[in-house]
């Protein structure tokens, strides 16, 4: 119980490093290293054709995707963007995020997996829990979404562009963000993280929750070849049989996960 108690206060701590913020132009160096990579990413394994949407960060529009989306179109499967001008605040949840979960169904006719970057993947979680009966899995890179959302250096942003002021956020909604969703979950993080702090970037440990370290700036996660193959890796499960993430051989001494 008392480890149980230290993981809790670990996750609500804030703990964003002004040092690893100066450092997020290394974000130039992870999409460098896509090209001598392409090897290990055309590795992956090959999608089944089902539908994937991809949600961008705060303040970034679909562009920021095409890469990812991109890489996973290469893999098999059909992707989508946010199509939406940009991820707006959390009380817009139901009229934005909900209705182009519907527009993507309804082209699919099955499940679709949601992908989301930083307070995209806030929103990726929460389409799921509104919505489990449409989503197949829920993918987060780099996105705070427990414990405290001041642990980051955009809440200010935030709260200016979307006229939300983070205090006026419902105490119960604020609590069911930092519990599981009920569909299966991966939460990628980045302990160098210099946006968001990693300890509010993972998921309670669940049979359908799993968390897997990468390493990486906040800004270059998309752009990361550990990031896309993971996806890739992750979304090839066959629907119903999703199993959490045991690296072996070399993948062991590089990925790091929770169990």
């Amino acid at each position: 119980m008392a480890a149980t108690g230290e993981r809790s206060e670990r996750r609500r701590r804030p703990s964003s490093n002004p040092l690893l913020l100066l450092a997020e132009g290394r974000a130039l160096f992870e999409a460098v290293t896509l090209l001598p990579a392409a090897p290990v990413l055309l590795s992956a394994p090959s999608g089944d054709g089902h539908h994937v949407v991809v949600i961008p960060p705060f303040g970034a529009g679909d562009a920021f995707t095409t890469v990812l989306r991109g890489y996973l179109s290469q893999r098999g499967y059909r992707t989508h963007k946010w199509d939406r001008r940009e991820v707006l605040g959390l009380h817009r949840l139901v009229t934005v995020a909900l209705t182009r979960l519907a527009e993507v169904t309804a082209r699919s006719g099955g499940k679709v997996s949601v992908i989301g970057h930083s307070l995209g993947g806030i929103y990726a979680r929460e389409i799921a829990r509104a919505a489990p009966e449409h989503v197949r899995t829920v993918i987060t890179v780099g996105s705070p979404f427990a414990g405290d959302l001041k642990s980051n250096y955009v809440w200010p942003m935030y709260e200016a562009v979307t006229g939300t002021p983070i205090d006026t956020i419902p105490t119960r909604f604020l609590e069911q963000m930092n519990e599981p969703t009920g569909v299966p979950s991966t939460a990628l993080y980045s302990k160098t993280d210099g946006v968001a702090s990693w300890t509010c970037c993972v998921e309670q440990e669940t049979p359908l929750t799993e968390n897997i370290e990468v390493y990486g700036s906040h800004i270059g996660l998309l752009h990361n070849p550990m990031v896309l193959y993971l996806i890739a890796e992750r979304l090839a499960q066959p629907e119903g049989e999703w199993t959490k993430f045991t690296p072996t051989g070399l993948a062991a001494r590089v990925f790091r996960t929770d169990g």
